[in-house]
């Protein structure tokens, strides 16, 4: 996605004082955060290298590795002087030096495998997800909270069910956490898969359809979603708070999955197991 590193560059500059680093700040500056001079001093490279790295125009000399590329070396320099996390530094290499464009991936399949697995799981909601962030497959409990049988793959795209959705608001009361927690984690799948057209695709349907993921999505954080808590509005079961895990599934690519995990005994898990039973109870009676 064109401009991406250079967004991504000056609003990590922005975030340091010059004061944070040991420089000084000559007073009132017309931007936040670090100069570009700063970065490229602090970083050991050349102001004219780090001008064309931002522009994303391929800075050369010794630093460019054998396939043209800037050098690991250089990347890491930079992220050291803008204090990036390790997601972040992965996102700074991803993006600076994008993978070549090769065979258009096949759709993700979930093998009857983990379709069993997941059906094992009869205490916990769970759900496979792909890169692009839409659920490709459910256990019953999954289905009881979220609804998702019977549904399009466009409608259990989660960036799409969040921001598109005006029932989203109803269901996460956090749902500005829950906005920004999903951007974070599109930007990571956007940097490492920048030739996906479909997530391409899908960044800028939600571009032009949400001001409140053009807002975010300008913001450039970049954050995996790996565990942490949501908290759903169920219209059945009313509050429920659900600490998650993400595992990625080897074998299968990009897919990950996605298990929810309350506190046994909780009033979630109490409302979870009510739940299931009411579903399965009106999946068994005929119509």
């Amino acid at each position: 996605m064109d401009g991406d590193l250079g967004d991504f560059l000056r609003t990590r500059r922005a975030r340091i004082q010059p004061e944070e680093v040991g420089l000084p700040s000559h007073g009132r500056r017309r931007v936040p955060g670090l100069r570009r001079e700063e970065v490229a001093q602090l970083a050991g490279v050349s102001v004219d290298y780090y001008i064309r790295l931002e522009q994303g125009r391929g800075p050369g000399g010794p630093s460019r590795t054998k396939s043209g590329g800037v050098s690991d070396a250089v990347l890491d320099a930079v992220a050291r002087v803008l204090r990036l996390d390790e997601t972040e530094h992965a996102y700074l290499h991803a993006v600076a030096r994008p993978r070549k464009q090769g065979a258009r991936p096949a759709a993700p399949r979930v093998r009857a495998g983990i379709q069993l697995l997941l059906d094992s799981m009869d205490r916990t909601p769970a759900f496979v997800l792909d890169r692009r962030m839409t659920v490709l497959a459910w256990n019953a409990l999954a289905d009881a909270v979220f609804g998702y049988s019977g549904t399009t793959a466009e409608a259990r795209s989660i960036p799409r069910q969040v921001f598109l959705d005006p029932a989203a608001h109803d269901l996460y009361p956090e749902w500005q956490a829950v906005a920004a927690q999903s951007v974070a984690h599109l930007r990571v799948q956007a940097g490492h898969h920048q030739n996906d057209r479909q997530l391409t695709a899908l960044v800028g349907e939600l571009s032009l359809k949400s001001e409140d993921f053009r807002r975010l999505w300008a913001d450039h954080q970049v954050r995996e979603c790996a565990y942490g808590v949501k908290r759903v509005q169920h219209p059945a079961a009313g509050r429920l708070v659900l600490p998650y895990e993400t595992l990625t599934l080897p074998g299968e690519g990009d897919l990950t999955l996605l298990v929810y995990t309350p506190e046994p005994g909780s009033e979630t898990a109490e409302r979870l197991q009510l739940l299931g039973s009411w579903k399965a109870t009106t999946a068994a009676t005929p119509d």
